[in-house]
């Protein structure tokens, strides 16, 4: 609870963040002013601006110049200039006061960090203290608690300053008497209690450096046994590994420490003038600590994941996984940085200005990158589809073969690849057909007109029965009708769901279906319905020649004679200048009757011949008619 009261009052203490923007804010229309005041658009040239009040001399503007003054007046021993800082009345010794006031925060003062202390000139005006009043921190001495708390102040021009109010002041002496000697006072070196190293007493400095070895050391052993007691414990109780690697025991050892420290310097009794650098120097080693540990926690995490990804082949959403890694990282490496330097006491409201200012630029400017990363996150999120997965969107189908970080790419049945931007993809509607947990059977047979009414349907309601039946269908929707009435047919429709893992295993059980469909319309006194050719024979040439049978020879010649080919040919050689009915009318025999290899033949050099100009056709003709004899030279 002390770790994380720490981290919360460090991070969001006396809403910095929001001082901050609105600091932003306030900055940006002051300059905006300046601009419409320069270009004549803020006001006629007549309004005259307020004039400048002088600076306080002494730094005390806001309450955290005031607190940084004050400590640094303490530092030099200074107590003159240290006693601007206190709002003393004429009978109080300046001297006396500060003495006591520096005992009390030697043996118990704790000042809030420089980030949550307001540095505004009005002072924070959200907290339940009156407009002119400010809480820095607080005096603990045993069971005594004295607030310390900043008054604004004005001088006769104007000027507002902060000092410390007159009530905290009174309180000091009430509060001495409770305290007892500290840790630094009992054992402190006497040769060494006059002599300072850059400012500060030497025995600050010694109790300051042991007690921050010894409790890291400490510190680092115990985190290191904890650590390892739970990689034995945690395999037992939830059967896995521990997630955490060893990494983690020095950056957890660190921010424990820097947590503890400035309690620790309290407790020793640490001057304040050495306590508050080094509460300084703690926050940013506790950031730089917490944002090594969360990194490696970071890393820790998305190992995890990725290699649940590639455990359950979701390996698409690995390099989603790695992106994610490092834009989080990235995000808490700017969190870190803006803290840290904020307890260097840089003023970063312009940085973070400036900041949005570029991130709006840089976020408009790849608008459809981002774009297309986002529609990356939703396609590996949502998981319309996967690597390997047969799906349609669009005007395209074919198998997933990779989902990347800008563009999916999937193999068509051309075999080629289609990319397509993530961001596009997401948008569509794709049909998943690898995601189909069943496949549907769906055929037709045709059965004569001649078949006997009541045998089909008899045989109709024994396949309904047989397909709802077989092993291979499920209880999904069988069903065998009778689905249209044709003139030479009756349609029949057969449907049914079969469980299959893969279209190819779909198509061998669906053999099986046929198979046995066949088999058992073969058991009824029925015919199937096929595409057939009708021959027409003259009757007169058959009443010539009656006791002569037709054979099947003499059936295909006669065929041939009176087909619209042997016709065309015919009249293509008899000089025909235009056969191009008759040469329709052949093609579209083609798709009729059964055409013979030959005749296909002889149609398509027919066709060629008809294409030549007339002209051509009737020299060929011609040429042919009138031969010379050819002579046959003897020996």
């Amino acid at each position: 609870m002390i770790v994380i009261q720490r981290l919360l009052q460090v991070a969001f203490g006396s809403k910095f963040w929001l001082a901050l923007f609105l600091t932003a804010q306030l900055g940006m229309s002051a300059s905006l002013a300046a601009e419409g005041g320069v270009l004549g658009l803020g006001g006629t040239a007549t309004e005259e601006s307020a004039p400048e009040l002088p600076p306080d001399p002494f730094g005390r503007d806001t309450p955290r110049h005031t607190i940084q003054g004050f400590i640094s007046a303490l530092g030099d021993n200074d107590y003159l200039l240290a006693s601007n800082y206190l709002n003393l009345s004429k009978a109080d010794n300046p001297a006396t006061v500060m003495r006591q006031f520096k005992q009390a925060l030697d043996a118990g003062g704790r000042f809030q960090p420089d980030l949550q202390i307001n540095n505004t000139p009005e002072g924070n005006l959200t907290d339940q203290l009156p407009a002119n009043q400010e809480k820095v921190g607080s005096i603990n001495i045993g069971d005594k608690s004295v607030p310390l708390v900043l008054e604004r102040k004005e001088i006769k021009d104007g000027s507002p300053y902060w000092q410390f109010s007159n009530e905290t002041l009174r309180s000091i002496p009430e509060v001495i008497e409770h305290s007892r000697p500290t840790l630094v006072s009992k054992y402190s070196v006497a040769s060494l209690e006059d002599k300072k190293f850059f400012g500060y007493q030497v025995n600050d400095l010694l109790a300051a450096l042991g007690l921050t070895i010894s409790g890291f050391v400490s510190t680092y052993i115990l985190v290191w046994l904890l650590f390892h007691l739970l990689r034995i414990v945690y395999p037992r109780v939830r059967g896995t590994a521990l997630p955490l690697p060893n990494k983690v025991v020095l950056p957890l050892a660190v921010v424990i420490v820097a947590v503890t420290l400035s309690e620790v310097l309290v407790y020793a009794g640490v001057s304040v003038t050495l306590r508050e650098p080094v509460k300084r120097f703690t926050d940013i080693a506790l950031w730089l600590a917490l944002t090594w540990l969360l990194l490696r926690v970071i890393d820790a995490i998305f190992t995890r994941a990725e290699n649940l990804s590639y455990k359950k082949n979701y390996t698409e959403r690995v390099s989603i996984l790695a992106l994610l890694r490092k834009i989080v990282k990235a995000l808490l490496l700017i969190f870190a940085v803006i803290v840290i330097f904020g307890n260097l006491g840089f003023d970063l409201t312009t940085g973070i200005a400036a900041l949005g200012v570029g991130g709006l630029a840089l976020a408009l400017g790849a608008q459809k990158t981002i774009e297309n990363l986002v529609g990356s996150v939703v396609v590996v999120a949502d998981s319309p589809v996967r690597v390997g997965d047969y799906c349609k969107f669009g005007t395209y189908e074919g198998t997933v073969v990779d989902i990347g970080i800008r563009s999916s790419r999937v193999r068509t049945l051309a075999r080629t690849i289609v990319t397509i931007p993530n961001g596009d993809f997401s948008s569509l509607q794709i049909e998943n057909f690898a995601a189909r947990d069943m496949f549907r059977f769906l055929h037709q047979i045709y059965i004569k007109r001649s078949a006997d009414i009541e045998v089909v349907f008899k045989m109709v309601k024994d396949l309904d029965s047989f397909l709802d039946k077989h092993y291979l269908t499920n209880q999904e929707w069988n069903q065998v009708n009778i689905l249209e009435l044709r003139q030479d047919c009756y349609v029949i429709q057969l449907q049914a769901y079969v469980n299959a893992s893969g279209i190819a295993e779909f198509y061998d059980k669906q053999n099986i279906i046929f198979v046995d469909i066949l088999q058992k319309v073969a058991t009824y006194d029925v015919e199937h319905a096929l595409p057939t050719q009708q021959l027409v024979v003259d009757e007169q040439t058959h009443q010539e020649h009656p006791a002569a049978p037709l054979t099947s020879e003499k059936l295909i010649k006669t065929e041939q004679a009176n087909s619209p080919l042997a016709a065309a040919t015919h009249d293509v050689q008899d000089g025909d200048d235009e056969p191009k009915d008759l040469l329709k009318e052949v093609e579209n025999a083609a798709y009729v009757t059964d055409i013979s290899y030959d005749e296909r033949a002889k149609a398509a050099k027919l066709k060629q011949f008809s294409k030549k100009p007339l002209h051509k056709r009737q020299y060929k003709r011609a040429h042919k008619g009138f031969r010379f004899p050819k002579f046959k030279h003897e020996k």
